[in-house]
């Protein structure tokens, strides 16, 4: 094997899309389209095969309605109309894959112009498409909305219609909840991988036609959940580096700039040490996966999976105001302050383990998903995932009384087949009307894996990842859709909106990655002109901000990057340890074997050009790449 160090380097997808969008452009001013003859660009964005754009002028203004047609009959017709305008630009979305699609567009006076959009097949594999396998649902019920699933893994971000065929999906593997923001876009994590296991550089702000609008870059990175305020400023969960604990922060960003305008630290609000799942440790105590504000309260709900609990801390000052969560393991003087009593038909009543999503009510009960992993914090009375159940829970509290009462679930009743270990997310639609998603269940030979399925293996024909999404109003199901696969969140969404569902203008980056921490002591080493060996199975991504390096290191081995020109250094150590993360989320960037190390280097605080070395043990390597930092 060639020990040739691969390196690439790619400018990142804002700025391939700020061109493409002034490529099209420019075309469409050259060409000045006409009705009859309209321009068409598939895919103008580069990340959504099952999008196109339909340009034309016409000499007055009119509204155009466009139609994207079934494959069966006319119900099943996507159809939105536009704001009037002279100079138009019509986003086609909900495009079947490998198929001749037809849209129509039509004018008020009833003239119509047909044309024909060919797409191909869709990335397959486990890191491509996962398939519906049954799907339980009507046109009437489902309508023009899709269900929308975002990743948790290296699966893709997709939305099913009525039958189970993906009408939308993007190519670039945007991480963790996807929410349709006040202005009709998404805001979802970002596809750039920074810290494991599964953190990312911060968020897109992204249209359903691939446009990302802004990534919002977080120095504590994203991982998980956020929430958009009134104001459209934005609520997101992340952490500090600098320090031994992860998953632990929640800041407010600047919808305009990026800037962290506030943040609140749970260390300061909660023991670290007490109240543990059958997941937690020192390193990730909490695990915040789930953030709510409620404005009725002006506090914020809060879920931490490591504690089997969801808090609620005052918007303001930060203070705890309550905990949901099974008071065994916690001092006597929290839970005599903190902590709800159950009341009502306790037959009925069980706490939940390892939640997911926390979602306030418009009356104040608090729904959650209940993964329901271990059952207990006492370790001799685990139960095991085949003997287990997650399921949506909703629970009334009485704040003036520290009560609490159960007052809906859905998902006890089925057992080990809905159980999910890890992810998941319940919804609220109105009263009795509820969406359930158990996204993360795991079988081998039929049974509850006791591994999260992130640590499957896909290709051992024992093994099974599903994911199962219901729809329950009133005791009734009417709607569920199984896939393959895990999908961390899923929800219903129109393709179309009633604003602007297409704005031109540069995409924008706001907000910075942070300054990646350096080593101080550097080993000495022998300099040598030679590549390191082929078994570190060396490759650099370069990107406009960072660079990601991936390696292969025994356990043990002292490994250092080095990044260096005739002015200064840079070193950077490489932990070559081996990590169990027993609370994988996502298997997004979990690597196959644990001698795999991958480890993200942020260029801020540098300029210029560095030549990249590498010391393993006793010898420091050329790797013959540059990093360019501008």
């Amino acid at each position: 094997m060639s020990n040739k160090i691969r390196f690439t380097s790619q400018e990142h997808i804002i700025t391939r899309q700020n061109r493409a969008e002034k490529k099209f452009l420019a075309a469409f001013a050259a060409k000045k389209p006409t009705f009859e003859a309209p321009m068409v660009v598939h895919n103008p964005y580069l990340i959504n095969p099952l999008g196109a754009l339909v340009m034309f002028i016409t000499p007055e203004k009119v509204a155009a309605t466009l139609t994207v047609h079934g494959k069966r009959y006319a119900r099943e017709d996507l159809t939105h109309t536009f704001a009037a305008a002279t100079e138009h630009f019509l986003p086609v979305l909900g495009l079947y894959e490998d198929f001749d699609n037809k849209v129509t567009v039509s004018l008020p006076d009833g003239r119509s112009t047909t044309l024909t959009i060919t797409t191909g097949k869709l990335p397959g594999g486990v890191e491509g498409v996962y398939r519906c396998r049954n799907i339980q649902a009507s046109l009437d019920y489902l309508g023009d909305d899709l269900m929308f699933l975002s990743p948790a893994g290296k699966n893709l971000p997709s939305a099913y219609d009525y039958k189970g065929d993906i009408r939308w999906l993007l190519t670039e593997n945007t991480m963790f909840d996807l929410k349709r923001m006040k202005n009709g876009n998404i805001v979802t994590g970002s596809s750039r991988f920074c810290h494991m296991p599964y953190n990312s550089t911060g968020m897109f702000e992204i249209n359903l036609l691939g446009k990302i609008h802004k990534e919002f870059r977080m120095p504590g990175n994203y991982h998980h959940d956020h929430f958009e305020m009134e104001d459209g400023n934005l609520l997101a969960l992340t952490q500090d580096f600098t320090r031994d604990t992860v998953e632990d922060m929640c800041v407010l960003l600047d919808r305009n700039t990026g800037e962290v305008l506030k943040t609140w630290d749970y260390r300061k609000v909660l023991p670290t040490n007490v109240g543990g799942s059958g997941s937690q440790d020192a390193h990730d105590w909490f695990h915040n996966n789930a953030v709510w504000y409620d404005k009725k309260t002006h506090t914020l709900t809060l879920s931490g999976r490591h504690q089997d609990a969801v808090i609620n801390i005052d918007y303001e000052t930060g203070n705890l105001n309550w905990v949901i969560g099974d008071p065994e393991g916690w001092p006597q003087e929290l839970v005599d302050k903190y902590f709800f009593k159950p009341v009502g038909d306790l037959s009925k009543f069980d706490w939940q383990y390892e939640q997911h999503a926390c979602v306030v009510c418009p009356n104040g009960d608090v729904m959650c998903f209940d993964n329901g992993q271990y059952r207990s914090k006492v370790k001799e009375k685990y139960i095991e995932n085949k003997n287990n159940f997650s399921r949506g829970v909703r629970y009334r509290i009485d704040t003036d009384k520290m009560e609490i009462e159960q007052v809906w679930q859905y998902g006890k009743e089925r057992g080990q087949d809905f159980f999910s270990a890890y992810i998941c997310n319940v919804e609220y639609y109105a009263e009795g009307h509820y969406l359930i998603h158990s996204g993360g269940i795991g079988r081998i030979d039929g049974y509850a894996s006791d591994a999260l399925g992130a640590f499957l293996d896909m290709n051992d024909p024992k093994v099974e990842l599903r994911s199962v999404t219901v729809e329950e109003k009133d005791g009734v199901v009417l709607y569920q859709l199984e896939t393959e696969g895990n999908f961390y969140r899923a929800e219903k969404l129109p393709l179309y909106h009633g604003g602007d569902n297409l704005v031109f203008g540069d995409g924008k980056l706001l907000g910075n990655l942070e300054v990646t921490e350096e080593f101080d002591t550097v080993p000495e080493a022998d300099e040598v002109l030679e590549l390191p060996s082929s078994f570190h199975n060396i490759l650099v991504e370069e990107d406009e901000d960072r660079f990601v390096f991936h390696g292969k290191f025994e356990k043990g081995t002292l490994a250092m990057l080095c990044l260096e020109n005739e002015k200064e250094g840079h070193h950077y150590f490489i932990n070559t340890a081996a990590v169990v993360h027993l609370a994988m989320c996502s298997g997004a960037f979990l690597e196959k074997d644990d001698r795999d190390v991958k480890i993200h280097i942020s260029k801020r605080g540098m300029q210029g050009e560095f030549a990249l070395k590498l010391i393993v043990n006793d010898k420091k390597y050329q790797t013959g790449v540059t990093i360019y930092c501008p």
